[in-house]
């Protein structure tokens, strides 16, 4: 089925690899969206919600980095593995443990994701794969179909978001149990993408070589990953699992009426993304990346001073339409401004201070959400993200 996925001109034994990125879509999308819930139901606030998330997000750029920095020693398929066991672990320990500070502490190790985009350990190891089984001309075709897959699983997932609700009321079961039953399902997917990862080919091939540091490449990594992390902390203000909380504070949304919310924004940005090859060949990779992210932050901005939430869920879904476009496109433009044996290394050396900047900011924003100034993170990060967007073009615009 997954290898229908591979386009022409890439090596059709990275199929796992979707499998893998399908499941991890899923589990992602109903945890952004739960994850909140399940910390409000067991009696945390808003801060301790944005405390977590920032743990969670703060552990995946020190893995990441661990990646970058030591990840020659190892195959990319035994960290994939060793990644995947993690996963499942960070799943059963979430349904077992009740207190702040372990739970603090299984957000910081383990490999939970609160928000809309991958920035997991999972990344740099997944991309290096890619971009070694493709060619110049079939890459951002590639990456696309894999941010695409990841999309759509993550859409599922957040829709899949209301089973905890409607267990309660077909079974006599309490709200808490139901939602820790989806942190149980959660491990259980950890233990599919470690089978899916094993199915990868162990030596003699492109996607089995081990990465090597950065080179000749290194000033151009450092400019796009100082870039990069001012993107990455704006979005940190509204990871998904805070836009959920802001949703339910500003308007009483239900948990179900969430989960549908969250699945048609992530069906928007997934068909976003089956358009971003086609617009990256006619504009260019970095026109790509600037001028659909900017309308998705104006978006942003109008939907924190909406009256209502009809008005706020329709900018919102405006937002998700464009917001994405720019994920493979800056996939492939990484990837290809690189030589190839540095790949595993720009992935991680760009991944890691985004995922070190996005996780400053999820506290902040739990702050601002308990204090009263419920629209301030939706405003900053829209603000944020337009200058990042400016100055990214002003920098790489002659790229194509």
């Amino acid at each position: 089925m997954f290898k229908k996925l591979i386009p022409r001109g890439a090596d059709v034994d990275i199929a796992p690899i979707f499998a893998a990125r399908a499941l991890r879509g899923f589990a992602d999308g109903f945890v952004a969206v739960l994850l909140p819930v399940y910390l409000l139901a067991m009696g945390f606030g808003g801060v301790e919600v944005g405390a977590i998330a920032t743990a969670t997000l703060l552990g995946s750029a020190c893995a990441t980095l661990a990646v970058g920095a030591w990840g020659h020693r190892w195959t990319g398929k035994a960290l994939m593995l060793a990644a995947a066991l993690l996963m499942a672990a960070t799943g059963f320990g979430f349904a077992s443990i009740q207190a702040f500070w372990p739970l603090l502490l299984a957000a910081f190790i383990g490999t939970l994701n609160p928000s809309s985009g991958d920035v997991s350990v999972f990344v740099p190891l997944e991309h290096a794969k890619l971009a070694a089984a493709s060619d110049s001309g079939s890459r951002t075709d590639l990456f696309a179909r894999y941010a695409l897959t990841g999309a759509l699983c993550a859409a599922l997932g957040a829709l899949a978001s209301g089973i905890p609700d409607r267990v309660v009321d077909l079974a006599d079961v309490d709200r808490l149990s139901a939602l820790r039953g989806m942190f149980v399902l959660y491990g259980f997917i950890g233990i599919a993408v470690w089978r899916f990862y094993g199915w990868l080919p162990s030596s003699g091939d492109a996607i089995g070589e081990k990465p090597a540091p950065l080179g000749k490449s290194r000033m151009v990594m450092i400019k796009l990953a100082a870039l990069f992390s001012v993107d990455s902390f704006a979005g940190g203000l509204v990871v998904n699992s805070l836009l959920a909380l802001w949703l339910f504070q500003r308007f009483g949304l239900s948990l179900a009426a969430a989960g549908e919310f969250f699945f048609a924004s992530g069906l928007l940005g997934a068909a976003s993304q089956l358009a971003a090859p086609k617009l990256a060949k006619r504009i260019g990779l970095v026109n790509t990346m600037v001028f659909t992210h900017i309308p998705a932050s104006l978006c942003l901005i109008g939907a924190a001073f909406a009256p209502h939430v009809g008005l706020a869920l329709g900018l919102l879904l405006v937002r998700a339409l464009v917001s994405s476009m720019d994920v493979p496109a800056r996939s492939a433009f990484v990837m290809s401004v690189v030589e190839p044996h540095e790949r595993a290394a720009a992935a991680s050396f760009t991944a890691v201070p985004r995922s070190l900047a996005s996780a400053m900011s999820p506290v902040l924003a739990g702050w601002l959400f308990q204090s009263g100034w419920a629209a301030a993170p939706l405003v900053a990060c829209g603000v944020l993200k337009i200058a990042y967007d400016l100055a990214l073009w002003r920098a790489f615009r002659l790229f194509k």
